[in-house]
């Protein structure tokens, strides 16, 4: 079964098939949805601001915004929710980002290591993390978005231009910019994270 798919009986149901029937009041398929979605777009939230409670926050109106403006979801647009809702998220983050001084991401990025990552290289990737973090928090929030994004979230390029509502090329030149600021911020240890990430 697909991530995005909901099973009644043998029929599977797409996330653009239950954003249509929330629409109608389905409940259900409201709780399906928040099911499928609510815990990979809590860790991107949280990665781009920096903190679980504000992440939350974000979640709870998004999901908010899922439920008051499903009737207005047009399936002829051939959107995909996924895309959609990482929007509705980014701006949410990116709203609290303005409002808040000084924007900090420094709860970001949870570890990066597998559970049979012997301790001592759990150490170092519990550091090189860290390190991720303190330097995305040197670079520009478009920048640090796109990174996120397509590094972390695994969003092809095209699906996070689609996201930040930018062209194609934008978001190659985002990555791009991003990779180089974000190794000049790490300068001691830019050979090992462009290993990491590249």
């Amino acid at each position: 079964m697909k991530n995005n798919e909901f099973y009644i009986g043998i029929i599977a149901i797409t996330d653009e098939e239950l954003i249509l029937r929330i629409g109608k009041g389905d409940q259900k398929a409201y709780g399906t949805l928040v099911e499928r979605h609510l815990s990979m777009n809590l860790g991107f939230a949280s990665k781009i601001l920096g903190n679980t409670a504000d992440a939350e926050e974000v979640m709870q109106e998004a999901f908010i915004r899922v439920w008051k403006h499903s009737n207005l979801w047009d399936p002829s647009r051939n959107t995909k929710f996924t895309t959609w809702f990482y929007r509705v998220v980014t701006n949410l983050c990116h709203d609290v980002s303005r409002k808040r001084k000084p924007q900090t991401k420094t709860e970001v990025l949870e570890a990066m290591a597998s559970d049979e990552v012997a301790a001592d290289n759990l150490i170092a990737v519990n550091q090189r993390s860290q390190q991720v973090k303190n330097g995305l928090n040197e670079i520009p929030q478009r920048q640090c978005t796109a990174i996120i994004l397509c590094y972390f979230q695994g969003l092809s390029n095209r699906e996070a231009a689609e996201v930040m509502e930018v062209s194609l090329s934008a978001i190659e030149s985002y990555l791009v910019r991003g990779r180089r600021n974000l190794a000049e911020a790490l300068k001691e240890d830019k050979d090992n994270l462009l290993k990491d990430i590249g």
